[in-house]
């Protein structure tokens, strides 16, 4: 009788380890499959214009017929990353005029643009341009009202 419980005990244990590895194992590599979706954003954050200042130019150098005079300068970057400046551009206000008779207007000067910048600007970092000047034009009229004037200039960058 002995015999014969010590072998239902095996038995017994046997299935029991057999039944436990089938559902351990079952458990382990039982899963679910499915597909799934989503939506999401990235922000793009905005710039600042860059600051640009003439830092250079002769007084009084100015004269119907007389040499063209240099104009440069500088730009800073006010924003919270690096910019690219590739051209520093100049014009005279298109709409300033000294008025009178014979005003003294945009017309009576030529400008040659600054050379091309194409500079990394970084944040908080100051750079410079140059190349560009103005000349008066001598236009063969009475040209008074455009004496002691400074006209102008408008800068701009792309």
């Amino acid at each position: 009788m002995r015999k014969i419980r010590n072998r239902f005990k095996t038995k017994v244990a046997v299935l029991a380890i057999a039944a436990f590895m089938v559902i351990a194992g079952g458990a382990a590599f039982a899963f679910w499959t499915t597909g799934g979706s989503g939506t999401g954003a990235a922000d793009t954050g905005t710039s600042a214009n860059v600051t640009i200042v003439q830092t250079t130019f002769t007084p009084d150098a100015l004269y119907p017929g007389g040499a063209p005079v240099g104009l440069s300068g500088t730009f800073t970057n006010p924003n919270s990353g690096p910019v690219h400046v590739n051209q520093v551009t100049v014009a005279i206000t298109p709409a300033w005029s000294t008025g009178g008779a014979l005003p003294c207007t945009p017309a009576d000067f030529v400008l040659t643009q600054p050379t091309v910048t194409n500079a990394d600007v970084l944040v908080n970092d100051t750079s410079t341009w140059g190349g560009a000047t103005i000349q008066m034009l001598n236009t063969g009229l009475n040209q008074d009202n455009c004496k002691n004037v400074s006209p102008p200039l408008d800068y701009t960058s792309n």
